[in-house]
């Protein structure tokens, strides 16, 4: 495909991103550092469900992606497959969910870094201050989304070779561990058997995990030849990404007994088991530990980045209200979204700081209610991929998923059903419900809905919108 200028782009984005690019992209985002001790929390089961999960769910989910990404490069990503697909009113809805996701889960991945600093350097660190350090990288993030993508790419590009060199570590070093002193936790096919108990509750965290995907499509039109790169950077980093995990769950299994597995210090905890608190041991725990706190910086940005593209284009559509519409007069960045961002975050870190009795806390809640709001777009972009395939199947497609209609069909249902799972049990736990916990979820998620509606109303209002 040839290149074509910025100035071919009527609201002149700049094409920057090329397939290296677009592969380090979608790492950073999918290869979460911040969610690996919850799934490895699980326990041994939780190899199990990583193979079964990448099988069922993650190639299929990656089949259909490269169709949708490399058919259709329209800039805003997600919003606008729903849209063609669905109609105007419904994109909107689609880039409300998708970016007040982020906003929602942005708090508890800072929270996170805190924590983790404060394991490594300050233990005794207050929840406030915490708070004040989520606040300013939240306000750093808004910055790197504003600034040039040529320049601002770099962030998660570094961030993805920093995850891989964490998981890498964590993993070698688990192997090593084993062999010099054992393994924490049995490591059989009866100990990994799967089981129907408290473990589901951490179960959706590992189909979390694998998304992510469609989040360079945000920035199609930025890209240099998305027909070819898109198919190609979900092919390779899909590998990358499901070897990446497994084995770093492998090596946490390996080196830390499951009841000492804490969501906020699990990955320091177990750096220090591996490699030791003193001497070169020690240094190194506080090197990966740093990059490990960079690389949760550079996944909020990935994110924000997707996001807040897909809801500028979705307000310059005039399909959500104007606050999100205006772009950087030079950069072309989503500037106004970005900084709505930014204030959205800021007030739930302070409104949850008031809440929460400790970081652990903090981080779950705003995770598992986050996570509903950020699995719900997934269910329009399956049915908009199965739409699409039906009213517009004589569109050139790049790639096309294999194996017929058929095929189409039956893989976008199964990715459907994984997506419905994993929010069932983000709010219910076989053995270990709490009422209270799924209305306060329930009830977040139904205001988060209804505010996004009259948003999208409000922007579509005398016009004649699907």
């Amino acid at each position: 495909m040839t290149d074509i200028s910025a100035s071919a782009h009527p609201r002149g984005y700049k094409k920057v991103m090329r397939g290296l690019d677009l592969t380090l992209f979608t790492v950073c985002a999918i290869l979460v550092i911040d969610q690996l001790a919850a799934s490895a929390a699980i326990g041994p089961q939780a190899v199990f469900w990583w193979i079964f999960t990448m099988i069922f769910f993650f190639i299929p989910y990656g089949l259909i992606t490269a169709e949708l990404g490399s058919t259709y490069p329209d800039q805003g990503g997600i919003y606008a497959w729903v849209r063609r697909a669905f109609g105007a009113r419904w994109g909107g809805r689609t880039a409300w969910l998708w970016w007040i996701n982020v906003a929602l889960w942005q708090p508890s991945v800072f929270i996170l870094f805190a924590g983790i600093f404060a394991a490594l350097f300050m233990p005794d660190l207050g929840l406030w201050i915490q708070i004040a350090i989520a606040i300013a990288l939240t306000w750093l993030t808004v910055w790197i989304n504003i600034v040039r993508l040529d320049v601002g790419k770099w962030v998660p590009n570094l961030g993805a070779v920093f995850k891989v060199a964490i998981m890498l570590v964590i993993g070698i070093g688990g192997f090593v561990y084993a062999a010099n002193h054992g393994v924490a936790n049995e490591l059989s096919l009866s100990s990994m058997a799967p089981s129907w108990g408290v473990t589901l509750a951490f179960l959706p965290v590992i189909v979390y995990n694998f998304m992510g995907f469609e989040l360079m499509s945000g920035a199609s039109a930025e890209m240099k030849n998305p027909a070819r790169d898109v198919p190609l950077t979900i092919a390779v980093s899909g590998i990358l990404i499901a070897a990446f995990y497994l084995f770093a769950t492998i090596g946490i299994l390996i080196a830390l007994p499951l009841d000492e597995i804490n969501l906020v210090s699990g990955i320091v905890d177990t750096l220090r088991v591996l490699l030791g608190e003193g001497g070169i041991g020690g240094t190194l725990v506080i090197l990966f530990g740093v990059m490990a706190l960079y690389s949760f910086l550079a996944n909020m940005v990935t994110w924000t980045m997707g996001a807040n593209r897909s809801a500028a284009e979705a307000a310059l559509d005039g399909n959500l209200p104007g606050m999100f519409a205006r772009l950087h007069p030079e950069h072309k960045t989503p500037a106004n979204a970005a900084v709505v961002t930014g204030v959205v975050t800021t007030a739930v870190i302070v409104i949850y700081g008031l809440l929460a009795a400790d970081a652990e806390d903090l981080f779950w809640t705003l995770f598992a209610f986050s996570s509903i709001i950020f699995l719900l777009p997934y269910l329009a972009m399956f049915l908009a991929f199965l739409r699409l395939r039906r009213i517009d199947a004589d569109r050139p497609r790049p790639y096309r998923v294999p194996g017929g209609q058929g095929a189409a069909v039956a893989l976008g249902l199964l990715c459907m059903a994984f997506i419905v799972q994993a929010i069932v049990f983000f709010i219910y736990t076989p053995g270990e419900f709490d009422p209270a916990y799924a209305s306060s979820i329930i009830a977040g998620v139904a205001v988060t809905v209804v505010v996004g509606e009259f948003l999208v109303r409000r922007a579509g209002r005398g016009n004649n919108r699907g």
